[in-house]
């Protein structure tokens, strides 16, 4: 007796003995489903780390690893971004919250503010080029009388003195009043806003600073460590309200004069796991709504509905019980599995249930078209299951962790599938005493098309292998995007703040790191990549020495010579009041009405005019605001331009431990950073980018560099995926089947409906990822079910398949199926969005070749020797 004989004589025992022992199969289901609640609860877990879902052997992941090991402090981290209205705004506001997170020791395990480091501010003038620094020089200089007022009294009745220079100057004809225009421009925005209760500080950073203000960007950044809890479902959560609450009541966020946001690596995966679970807990319950509502229309009885649902619930259940032990972790790609094993693996029940409605009107003894069902259906779902599992299993042996965890969970579901199949949904079945069948069972609209496929065969065969033709063509062409973002929820908070990082490429998420044996080795690096067109900056610890310190510093000591006396502060400010800044602003005033009458009309001089009338009527507690917006941050500045003044030759010794330690190793090893352009922002720049440092640096790592080398693994997995399902399925048909035809003719559909999934899926303009590749392979095993279905029909004599209980199984299998993946297709994550859409697009290609291309297939073969029982079966189904 051979396996598939063995196979038909063993499953009708099976089913019969669990539609007579119902109560005892129940309780061993229980049992076993309590078991896999327990295990799932004890050992499954969630993790958010996509690089956990790459094999550790890749040379590039271990390169990656490795610089992470390193360098630990560049790890997992919550970046809080934060943009002000003007630069100091945003500077106070990122020390404030770095003040208040260091004494969290219960959220972070570390906290700084890059942009506040005390070695960046006293070598600010050495770290620019010679020339902006020459012209900011030669520029402070010229405002030295303006700046001798404003050292002598730092309040508005200073700033009014100095303005009364600048407005000698224009009435001498002595003052540049075009140079002048955007600062005084600014000092007229400023005491507008006073004037009309609406007091706004004033950027002196902006206004000495001039040009070079704006090299520092608009954001500033705190970059905290947090504790992560892994037991939660966003590890990082806890830490990223911690500092919301912490920045809340800071000034600057409490008024809105400054935005915060959070992004980084923890941020990111926080929200995207998040997305996807939540899609993922909506689509399992919607998919089971509406899957209810299918079934019902397949059985035409609750009797049968409930015994597929319990069945569907114990099946996954165990799966998950199955995944606990199998993998103890999921991720992106395989949390997914639930609703995937549901929109699969209610076809099996389906499937059997309709082909039990069938035997029903043959057999009104429950046990007797229990016993059919199981010899007729029971080979037929054991392949089907097989070759469905196949299509999982195939992504196991792969480097790409995330799929080959998904496909080992999904394979092991098919399989415990079959089993619930055809053991518990009888006893379930049995349980209910669903009613005997009065009507024929197939759907009799699609009768009709059985004769017409069978006229028309040859134009449809055409049309099939057209297009199927087609679809081989566009196969190399599908693009691939791989970069992750793509794949992330877009409009969370994390992902549009690093989205509007990128236009800096200071800021710009794709870099290129390397380590290199040392300093020196970096620097030789650095200068053969600096010329590349792609490449905006190459950073080594050597950035942060500055060079060309000679001829600098001569240019800063000369200035320093000039402004020393000048930048001098008193030992105590002259102390103010509202009548003192009122008598100021009036003798401004008297100063400024001579000169009107040569002014242009758009001169900034005339509003500040109109300004200085209607601050002196103004109250007195209009005055000071009005003082207290002006000069807010004019001490900070100008200690920073006698800090910058003070500048002494650096060397590498003087560079700060901490600053060290985020570019040089203990043992000499160096950390090579590359900027890319701005330009560098799609997935063709990226490669091209890639492409051109990994020529000078082989051993490259970084984010860039793990989108190129992610994306070939990921497409090399598919490649070996793809061709492990065909071949795995087609040897479970050449032992199910026994003949090489019937392997061909449900082999040739199988390869038919996925080129159209091709040509479907180019037509819409669509991509694979990471997430949705899977679909393909996953559709070689979906798709090959109905595919059996129909030939081992046709095998056994019945030659009738539109009209065939056979098609209101596939129909509404179809169905079901199609509701799972279109709850995935509606995730508000863009990777499962992808992933279900591809699917859907698989399922319609699958089912239309199934109903129309088989039938019209089969036609031009000869009809096959009728199996043992086949004429009954032909006869029954007349």
């Amino acid at each position: 007796m051979n396996v598939a004989t063995a196979t038909r004589a063993y499953l009708p025992r099976l089913v019969g003995f669990c539609c007579r022992r119902p109560r005892v199969v129940l309780a061993i289901a229980l049992v076993a489903a309590a078991l896999s609640l327990f295990a799932a609860q004890q050992r499954l877990g969630v993790t958010t780390d996509t690089g956990g879902m790459f094999a550790s052997t890749l040379e590039w992941k271990q390169a990656s690893d490795a610089l992470d090991a390193a360098f630990p402090q560049n790890d997992n981290l919550l970046v809080a971004v934060i943009d002000a209205q003007i630069p100091e705004e945003a500077d106070t506001t990122a020390a404030a919250l770095t003040a208040r997170l260091l004494a969290d020791k219960t959220h972070f395990l570390s906290v700084t503010n890059p942009d506040a480091s005390p070695y960046l501010q006293k070598n600010a003038f050495l770290l620019i080029d010679q020339k902006p620094l020459q012209d900011l020089l030669e520029r402070t200089i010229d405002a030295q009388p303006f700046l001798g007022q404003l050292v002598a009294d730092p309040s508005l009745r200073g700033l009014f003195s100095a303005l009364g220079l600048v407005v000698e100057g224009v009435a001498r004809h002595q003052a540049d009043a075009a140079s002048l225009a955007p600062s005084l421009e600014a000092f007229h925005r400023s005491l507008a806003s006073a004037a009309a209760g609406r007091a706004k500080p004033l950027s002196w950073q902006n206004l000495l600073a001039g040009p070079l203000a704006a090299q520092a960007g608009k954001y500033r950044f705190v970059l905290a460590r947090p504790k992560l809890d892994y037991s939660a479902l966003e590890p990082g959560g806890a830490a990223t309200e911690a500092l919301r609450a912490a920045a809340a009541s800071l000034p600057y966020i409490a008024d809105h004069s400054a935005r915060l946001r959070v992004t980084g690596s923890v941020a990111l995966d926080d929200e995207e796991f998040a997305t996807v679970v939540q899609g993922a807990t909506y689509g399992l319950i919607g998919s089971f709504v509406l899957v209810i509502l299918w079934l019902f229309l397949a059985t035409r009885s609750w009797r049968l509905v409930v015994p597929i649902l319990a069945t569907l619930v114990l099946g996954l259940t165990l799966t998950t019980g199955f995944a606990a032990l199998a993998v103890g972790t999921l991720n992106l790609i395989s949390v997914a599995f639930a609703i995937l094993f549901v929109g699969i693996a209610v076809d099996f029940s389906i499937q059997f249930s309709v082909r039990l409605r069938e035997r029903r009107r043959a057999h009104p003894m429950m046990l007797d078209a229990m016993r059919e069902t199981g010899r007729r259906a029971g080979a037929q779902i054991l392949v089907a299951s097989l070759a469905t599992a196949s299509g999982f299993l195939a992504f196991t042996p792969t480097d790409f962790v995330g799929v080959a965890q998904l496909g080992t969970i999904a394979g092991g579901g098919m399989l415990i599938a079959f089993v619930c199949t055809l053991t518990f949904l009888p006893a379930m079945i049995a349980l209910c005493h669903p009613p005997e069948e009065p009507r024929e069972v197939g759907p009799p609209p699609l009768r009709r098309l059985d004769p017409l496929i069978v006229r028309i065969h040859r134009p449809v065969l055409a049309v099939f292998l057209v297009l199927a033709l087609l679809g081989l063509i566009l196969t190399p062409l599908i693009p691939f995007d791989g970069d992750p973002l793509h794949t992330k929820n877009q409009h969370t908070e994390a992902v549009e703040t690093l989205y509007d990082l990128m236009g800096d490429p200071l800021t710009n998420p794709y870099t290129i790191e390397v380590l290199r044996p040392s300093l020196a080795d970096a620097a030789a690096a650095a200068k053969r990549l600096d010329h590349m067109s792609l490449v905006q900056d190459v950073l080594t610890l050597d950035s942060f020495v500055p060079q060309d310190q000679a001829a600098k510093l001569a240019l800063i000591q000369d200035a320093a010579s000039i402004l020393d006396v000048t930048l001098t502060p008193p030992a105590a400010p002259p102390p103010y009041d509202a009548a003192s800044l009122r008598r100021a602003t009036m003798s401004l005033d008297a100063a400024l009405t001579p000169i009107l009458p040569q002014l242009a009309a758009a001169d900034p001089l005339r509003g500040i005019a109109a300004d200085l009338r209607h601050i002196a009527t103004a109250p007195d507690a209009t005055l000071l605001a009005a003082n207290d917006a002006l000069t807010r941050f004019l001490p900070l500045q100008l200690n920073r331009l006698r800090t910058a003044l003070a500048a002494t030759h650096v060397t590498m010794e003087d560079v700060p431990a901490g600053l060290k330690r985020d570019w040089l190793l203990p043992d000499g090893r160096a950390r090579l950073q590359v900027l890319p352009a701005a330009s560098v922002q799609n997935t063709a720049a990226i490669r091209q980018f890639v492409a051109n440092v990994t020529q000078v640096l082989p051993d490259a790592t970084g984010s860039a560099v793990w989108i190129v080398q992610s994306t070939a693994t990921i497409t090399g997995a598919f490649r070996i995926a793809a061709m492990s399902a065909v071949a795995a399925i087609a040897i479970i048909l050449a032992v199910a089947l026994r003949r090489p035809l019937d392997v061909l003719l449900v082999m040739a559909p199988l390869l038919v409906s996925a080129f159209l999934t091709v040509v479907l899926f180019s037509a819409c303009g669509l991509s694979l990822n990471f997430a949705n590749i899977i679909a393909l392979p996953l559709l070689l095993g979906v798709g090959v079910s109905f595919n059996i279905y129909f030939v081992m029909n046709w095998r056994s004599g019945n030659t009738r398949f539109l009209g065939s209980a056979t098609a209101r199984a596939v129909m509404f299998s179809a169905l079901t199926t199609g509701t799972a993946f279109g709850s995935l297709a509606l995730s508000a994550h863009p990777g499962t969005a992808s992933m279900g859409t591809l699917l859907l697009m698989s399922l319609f290609c699958t089912v239309i070749t199934t109903l129309l291309f088989v039938p019209a297939l089969l036609a031009v073969v000869p009809r096959p020797h009728v199996l043992l029982g086949g004429l009954k079966e032909e006869k029954l189904a007349a």
